[in-house]
């Protein structure tokens, strides 16, 4: 079929590209005679740059994102199924049956072993992100990682309310690293074009490691103490902790500013310039497509290209700085960036889908125990449908909004803008809210339990579909601080979802399910649906907020700059 041409008036203006421009995601991805794709961020010659990697190599690194995302999650949240056994068990004299008031202080005191740990995986990030955006993605895996699997082995043997609340808190702070250094790393290794499906396969995995968790942990306390579940999890952290360290290299990269173009001429690579100039090298987006290279005003003679290093070499952990920014300004920037209102939109949106996920969560045993009799390995066996609505939410949130966006792209000259990704929104503006009344109504009204199931499940695609397309969109706008961007989207979902888990269940003995899950329906539509006005303004509202004054001061500096 035979692309779509765009009159050249129509397309970008080829500005000057220098150490001080600030494209907020409008770029040129697509030549607009051609239409074939340019590589973005533009790779150098080096073959320790993570551009130049084979596929099968980056495949591999998103493969131990995703294990490091899902094991993020496991015993975060895992655990939380058998909360009533843990009760119980720390606090032996009380009983649901005969002693349900005192039972009702003690779940209590027991959630705050689940909320405190959700707490700290956000809140930790204010350390792990400047850290990683300051001294590299490597050594903040291995350290986050080793904290998360001592903690993790700590909370085996401590038989103490102190001493486990203690651990839980710890492991929090070390679990929630990966959650927030994972885009940037996707960021670092991936062009832009790629990075849609690879987020995906992110925000799935995340989303599944809670409730893999919550199946298995439920699985266990059958035969088990719900101690085992600890027992089990340790050394499978331990294990993404060896993977970390023995086959994950950095993959920061410190990139030089490109050449100043003014007028470039693009033309298709041939087999000299793969060998040549690898920088230039094009890259087959499908069977019929290819991308092209654009040509740069002649350069001084390269000097030797550099070698790639050995595998003893990528194990070094410690690497000069990436940024001469200090660390003040990096634990500060996020804090300004969530006034940005595509930041704080995407931050919502996290925080309604997730945020009401934890929700659930932090009653279902209680609720299904009440209306369907079912024990905790049952109730977990419930989340196998949110596995499978994560699944679907892969290719709905990744492979799917960028066909759309480059849909976008080809109509509009060539050139990408964020924005035109947001489209994909819309089945989550069906499947949202309909998940939080299908599990609201079923529970109160003693629905089959088919139909709060079928909840959950929508809401882990919508859990994935959405909070996918708004973070690529955010990072594709702000890909320079692409950290900072994501440590303030997860931290404000931390918040909210740390605060709304206090709250629930009061609010459902206030309103009752049907009520109080359906207020939460409506928060979800309205917020999602504003992915409309963002669309259709969002490109202005980007530039307009970005002089703000009080914004002047999270502006990056020259040496974050990525070339996109």
């Amino acid at each position: 079929m035979a692309e779509t041409t765009i009159p050249a008036s129509n397309t970008l203006e080829r500005v000057e590209t220098s150490s001080k421009k600030r494209t907020l995601g409008h770029v040129q991805l697509r030549d607009h005679e051609t239409n074939e794709i340019i590589l973005i961020p533009t790779p150098s010659n080096d073959p320790n740059d993570p551009l130049n990697w084979s596929q099968p190599y980056k495949h591999y690194i998103a493969a131990v994102i995703c294990i490091a995302m899902m094991m993020c999650n496991f015993l975060a949240a895992g655990p939380s199924i058998a909360i009533v056994k843990t009760t119980m068990d720390f606090f032996p004299g009380v009983n649901p049956g005969r002693t349900p008031a005192l039972f009702g202080d003690a779940i209590a005191k027991i959630s705050y072993f689940f909320t405190t740990a959700a707490l700290m995986q956000g809140v930790g990030n204010f350390f792990w992100v400047p850290i990683a955006n300051k001294y590299g993605r490597r050594p903040t895996y291995i350290f986050s990682y080793l904290i998360y699997t001592i903690s993790a082995i700590w909370l085996c043997f401590d038989k103490t309310y102190s001493g486990f609340l203690a651990g839980r808190i710890i492991m929090g702070f070390g679990a929630g690293a990966a959650e927030t250094i994972a885009p940037i790393t996707i960021a670092d290794v991936f062009f832009l074009h790629e990075r849609g499906t690879v987020m995906a396969l992110y925000t799935s995995f995340l989303a599944m490691g809670a409730s893999l968790g919550v199946i298995i942990s439920g699985l266990i306390t059958i035969n088990h103490t719900w101690r085992v579940i600890y027992q089990v999890a340790s050394p499978l952290i331990g294990f993404v902790l060896l993977l970390a360290f023995f086959t994950f290299p950095e993959t920061a990269y410190i990139r030089d500013t490109p050449t100043p173009i003014t007028k470039p001429t693009l033309r298709p690579a041939s087999a000299d310039d793969v060998e040549a100039v690898p920088s230039s090298t094009p890259e087959k987006t499908s069977s019929s497509e290819t991308t092209t290279t654009a040509s740069r005003p002649a350069s001084p003679p390269a000097t030797v290209a550099p070698k790639k290093k050995t595998y003893l070499q990528s194990l070094r952990i410690f690497h000069k700085p990436l940024t001469n920014e200090s660390l003040f300004k990096l634990v500060l920037r996020p804090l300004g960036l969530i006034c940005l209102p595509p930041v704080l939109w995407a931050a919502l949106v996290q925080s309604v889908t997730i945020g009401f996920l934890v929700a659930i969560s932090s009653n279902i045993d209680l609720a299904f125990h009440n209306t369907y009799g079912f024990e905790s390995w049952q109730v977990g066996l419930c989340f196998v449908s949110a596995i499978v609505g994560s699944f679907i939410g892969i290719p709905a949130g990744g492979h799917l909004a960028d066909i759309i966006a480059d849909w976008f792209t080809r109509r509009n000259g060539g050139v990408r803008d964020p924005e035109m990704r947001l489209p994909t929104m819309l089945p989550s503006l069906i499947t949202m809210p309909l998940s939080l009344i299908l599990y609201g109504v079923g529970i109160e009204k003693g629905l089959h339990w088919i139909c709060p199931t079928i909840g959950l499940g929508l809401l882990s695609f919508s859990i994935v579909q959405a909070t996918n397309v708004c973070l690529v969109y955010v990072i594709d706008a702000y890909r320079p601080v692409a950290g900072e961007i994501t440590l303030a989207v997860m931290g404000f979902k931390s918040l909210f979802g740390f605060l709304l888990s206090f709250y629930t269940n009061t609010w459902v003995e206030k309103s009752g399910y049907m009520n109080a899950f359906g207020a939460m329906a409506g928060i979800s539509a309205l917020v999602i649906v504003m992915a409309g006005p963002l669309f259709l303004w969002g490109k202005r509202i980007r530039q307009a907020t970005w002089g703000w004054k009080v914004i002047s001061y999270i502006h990056w500096s020259d040496d974050r700059e990525v070339g996109e």
